[in-house]
């Protein structure tokens, strides 16, 4: 059985996304979304055991949490090679560990393909801008180049609330604050309510877990901060739908009128397969305008969706439109089009 450190290389040299130490099986690497056993040696409990252990002595972190509730997760820093996001659990009674590479410095917008529409919210100065999409669609990576480039543009107080820390700001025009849930601070809840006596500018929030973290949320968007948050939702109108829902029925029609007000943008992407066997973002982009304002208040969020097609003129874009460019640009095939589409009959219809 290799050294961790051994697995950590391999990981960064194939540009894997992720590394998996499970007992049962030989190490494995994910690259574009397919798992790649790292030789053959099979991982046995004690093995995994070993491994685990390895991780926590990287990251100087106590193994405390993860004995006490059976998962824990944490990150750390490899000098010279990559900084890496671990969640550890527990599996059939032995140990595991799920291992995101993350690399050092901010990816290049354009080689990712971010549209120039998401990284001109990185002007805005105050309301809430909302990043959305399955774990694992590169939802982290838009958030961490569009900081960056208000870090390299204006001059700021930048917050960051995550949980954990995955790229790292070094003050450039921003003086640029990261804290790590359950490291530097209790949670976001906290951390957020916290963050509005530290004269922020900009309020990056991992995650939005609760009411009571959306509530705060909202409140420190219309109080002059701009706050830059996620969702795990796909699409602008379950992202609405999501935070009006996580209110008791009575408070609802004020949270719609609420967020119709404070809210400037959602964007929502997905990875798809490309022709390459690589992966390639599609992104809808929705702006907030009077006509969306109104169908949020009056509770029409299934409307949305037309206005986002009709708004292109505004910088809006929908899911649909986003891929059918990527098939017609042929950078991915019919098959993964319809696949991936909200609406595959009428792209269908679309596509002849």
């Amino acid at each position: 059985m290799a050294e961790l450190l051994d697995y950590l290389k391999r990981a960064v040299e194939d540009s894997a996304s992720d590394l998996f130490i499970v007992a049962g099986g030989p190490v494995c690497e994910k690259l574009d979304k397919k798992l790649i056993p790292i030789g053959t040696d099979r991982v046995m409990p004690k093995d995994a055991e070993e491994l685990v252990t390895q991780l926590y002595a990287k990251a100087g972190r106590p193994r405390d949490v993860f004995l006490q509730d059976g998962d824990d997760d944490f990150s750390f820093s490899v000098a010279g090679l990559a900084r890496f996001r671990v969640n550890t659990y527990r599996q059939r009674g032995s140990m595991a560990a799920v291992v995101r590479v993350v690399a050092f410095g901010i990816p290049d917008w354009q080689a990712l393909h971010i549209p120039p529409q998401v990284m001109e919210l990185a002007s805005l100065t105050h309301g809430m801008v909302l990043v959305t999409g399955t774990a694992g669609s590169g939802k982290s990576t838009t958030q961490a180049c569009v900081i960056d480039r208000i870090n390299q543009t204006r001059s700021g107080h930048i917050i960051t609330l995550e949980d954990p820390i995955e790229y790292l700001h070094r003050n450039a025009k921003s003086i640029v604050s990261q804290r790590e849930i359950s490291i530097d601070t209790q949670d976001y809840l906290a951390a957020l309510r916290a963050c509005l006596r530290q004269a922020p500018d900009v309020i990056l929030l991992g995650e939005m877990r609760d009411h009571e973290t959306i509530r705060t949320a909202m409140t420190a968007a219309e109080t002059g901060h701009l706050l830059i948050a996620t969702l795990h939702t796909n699409g602008a109108v379950n992202t609405v739908d999501r935070i009006v829902d996580s209110f008791p029925s009575a408070q609802q029609e004020q949270v719609r009128s609420q967020l119709s007000m404070v809210l400037r943008t959602v964007v929502s992407q997905q990875l798809l397969p490309d022709k390459d066997g690589g992966m390639v973002p599609a992104y809808e982009i929705m702006q907030m305008n009077n006509a969306i304002r109104s169908l949020i208040r009056d509770n029409k969020t299934h409307q949305i969706d037309n206005a986002i097609a009709a708004g292109g003129a505004e910088g809006m874009i929908s899911m649909d439109q986003s891929i059918l460019a990527l098939y017609k640009a042929g950078e991915i095939t019919m098959e993964t089009a319809l696949e991936y589409s909200d609406n595959p009959e009428q792209l269908r219809r679309r596509l002849g």
